[in-house]
């Protein structure tokens, strides 16, 4: 739990950065529901191939045959893993970068462009999106899911625009969790360690009648602070309770319902950095313990009309509120349909629409507010899709659009065209080209922050402030890609992908003409407007291996390579945004991930971690090692001992350039953990 008043460091340690990517052990407990998910460690490489993914088209298709960089995380993975949380278990996806900025927030992307607001990255849960429109991005503190209700997660690193709309530029990750059925019985988990210091899942399921399965869950964490950047305590801790339900209902011969929902309320620190007049401008650190409460209700009808064609409705309604700087609340309704069609020869036709409504509220402080504070805004879009089988089994063209309506830009439209062949079953060369848009958020239009002050002429105060502008444009890309997925053999399988995506009408802050203010003393203010005027291209390349080494153990090593290269317009007169855009996201990043099957019910799994350095704020390398083992005993009992970032005793992995929060030191940990099936 975070403690008041502790100063929060402002000089980063700068250490050597590590050479070695090691492999070490890393194993969390193997779940055993009564009706047990298909384990993968048994499964033939060819089984792991053709696993059924649904976020690239918004239709089933196998993994081999997607024309899209997808990587699958599988219940095996997930259940393996040492994370405790979602973005520590992305953690595993090549050329996706995950950087933990402190002990409750994450800076997570695809291709480039990392932030704590990173807003080109569309996350989803069941097809639900949770991003937020004050700033396009995710709040990962609050997406805390009982990690063994997750069937698998779909990250596609590369534009879903075509499909799932504006702000999927970058990558989608979809969240997809476990039906009712497959989670009958008792569940109790139990754990602990140094930062890690408490957490627990309770969780009961069962039927209801004939023709439904339920769950219900409650969660708890209790995490530890931190060390700040000068080694006293960093004020981050995190405490968190949740609970929730799922449903999963047979209406019929062709219709099915499920219907779940969620509730948390938690308190963590957020040490943050401001300014204040008294009587002129003065930097002073600040802490702030932070309140946050939420949920979700979600349904989702399906019905089928005949073998080629099923319709599928959804509605959502979120809501939250966080006693933050912003002190925001926010209530958003979704509603979205679709309907899938392959009636007609060698075609899969998919369309549908959206429309969702949100609306929120913001307080704000005297350093930092939105500008209106309360607004209310509308999305309405349309995507279809035609899959053609050019040659059945063997060529495949996928082409669709995407037409959307947003409350600042007005219409949009993200064409896609998708090509892959399959010469025979164990090869797959697929090619793809996008047009993606990322439309503004709030705080690109209605931002008012105090960013920064100096002495002017003649030693009045300048106040630095960064102001919104409503009339801010698109950020567009056009993406190209290509991709060779093989199953070289029976024990081994590689996924490879190269691109290049242009960008344009990117973000920018430019300087305005400074004018006068008398409160609380007199100062100047020099203003920085949001306009698009930066430019620019990203391109690399992204590997993926499967090995099964042995029938008991399989290696995965990973690497991902990117440069990023942008632009001013020449009217614009902005200092920052090239440096710390080309700067924000490692050149290189490797892994190396091992599961080892010993005798008795023990396992021993490795995961090792490289990241390459960042430019600007400089952050160094660093190599992520954890290392676990656990113990499998009868049917329903499992225990674990894990160990994370046990290379180095604290690192720095971001920093979050716009003063939200500070950098706090990610330290060595472990911790011991049970779980009992009843």
């Amino acid at each position: 739990m975070p403690r008041k008043n502790e100063p929060a460091g402002a000089v980063r340690r700068r250490t050597a950065p590590a050479a070695l990517l090691a492999l070490l052990a890393s194993l969390t407990l193997t779940a055993w529901p009564q009706q047990k998910p298909t384990d993968l460690t048994n499964e033939s490489i060819e089984d792991l191939m053709n696993i059924q993914v649904t976020s690239v088209s918004k239709t089933e298709q196998k993994l081999s045959q997607a024309a899209s960089a997808v990587f699958v995380i599988t219940p095996d993975a997930i259940r393996r893993s040492d994370a405790t949380n979602i973005p520590d278990l992305l953690r595993m996806v090549p050329g996706l970068d995950v950087a933990r900025i402190n002990a409750n927030t994450w800076a997570v992307s695809a291709r480039g462009f990392n932030a704590r607001f990173s807003n080109e990255l569309l996350v989803l849960m069941d097809g639900r999106t949770v991003y937020t429109p004050t700033f396009g991005g995710v709040y990962w503190d609050v997406l805390d899911l009982p990690l063994g209700n997750v069937e698998r997660i779909e990250v596609i690193r590369g534009p879903g625009g075509s499909v799932w709309g504006a702000n999927a530029v970058n990558g989608v990750i979809n969240i997809i969790t476990r039906k009712a059925s497959e989670t009958h019985g008792g569940r109790l988990v139990a754990g602990g360690g140094n930062v890690e210091q408490g957490f627990g899942t309770i969780q009961y399921g069962g039927r209801a009648g004939k023709s439904t399965d339920y769950r219900v869950y409650a969660k708890y964490l209790n995490q530890d602070e931190f060390p700040s950047l000068t080694g006293a305590d960093g004020g981050d801790g995190w405490r968190m309770l949740r609970g929730g339900f799922r449903s999963d209902s047979v209406l019929s011969s062709k219709d099915t319902l499920m219907f779940q929902g969620d509730l948390y309320s938690a308190r963590e620190g957020t040490p943050t950095s401001g300014f204040v007049f008294a009587p002129g401008p003065a930097a002073q650190n600040v802490e702030l313990l932070v309140n946050l409460s939420g949920g979700f209700l979600q349904g989702v009808w399906n019905h089928t009309s005949s073998p080629h064609s099923n319709t599928s409705l959804q509605l959502s309604y979120d809501t939250y509120k966080r006693n933050d700087q912003l002190r925001e609340r926010r209530k958003t309704f979704d509603l979205d349909f679709q309907h899938n069609f392959s009636g007609w020869t060698r075609q899969n036709i998919v369309w549908g629409f959206t429309y969702r409504y949100s609306a929120s509220q913001s307080d704000g402080i005297l350093r930092i507010s939105l500008v209106p504070a309360d607004l209310n805004t509308q999305l309405f879009s349309s995507f279809i899709q035609d899959e053609i089988a050019i040659v059945p089994d063997h060529l495949f063209l996928t082409i669709g659009a995407k037409l959307e309506h947003n409350y600042y830009t007005g219409f949009g439209t993200m064409p896609g065209a998708r090509v892959a062949w399959t010469p025979t079953q164990r090869h797959t060369l697929w090619a793809a080209i996008s047009k993606t848009e990322r439309t503004p958020s709030e705080l690109d239009a209605a931002l008012r922050a105090d960013a920064g002050e100096f002495s002017g002429p003649g030693g009045i105060p300048v106040l630095l402030t960064l102001f919104g502008n409503p009339q801010v444009g698109n950020e567009e890309s056009v993406d190209c890609e290509m991709g060779y997925r093989t199953m070289a053999s029976q024990q081994l399988s590689i996924d490879f992908t190269a691109y290049y995506n242009n960008h344009s009408h990117q973000n920018t802050s430019e300087p305005s003409t400074p004018f006068l203010v008398n409160t609380p003393s007199p100062h100047l203010v020099l203003p920085l407007i949001t306009e698009n005027l930066m430019h620019g291209e990203t391109h690399g390349m992204e590997i993926a291996v499967n090995w099964k080494a042995t029938n008991r153990w399989t290696l995965n090593p990973g690497f991902a390579f990117e440069q990023i290269h942008m632009h001013l317009a020449p009217t614009s007169q902005d200092t920052t945004s090239v440096s710390g855009t080309q700067g924000s996201s490692p050149v290189n990043a490797a892994q190396l991930r091992s599961h080892l099957t010993l005798a008795r019910g023990l396992a021993w799994d490795t995961s090792g971690y490289f990241v390459g350095r960042l430019t600007d704020p400089r952050v160094p390398s660093y190599t992520r090692l954890d290392t676990g083992l656990s113990w499998t005993l009868g049917e329903r009992i499992g225990l674990s001992l894990v160990g994370q970032n046990l290379l180095r005793d604290r690192h720095e992995e971001f920093v979050d350039t716009t003063g939200s929060t500070m950098s706090t030191l990610i330290k060595r940990s472990a911790y011991a953990k049970v779980e009992w099936r009843f």
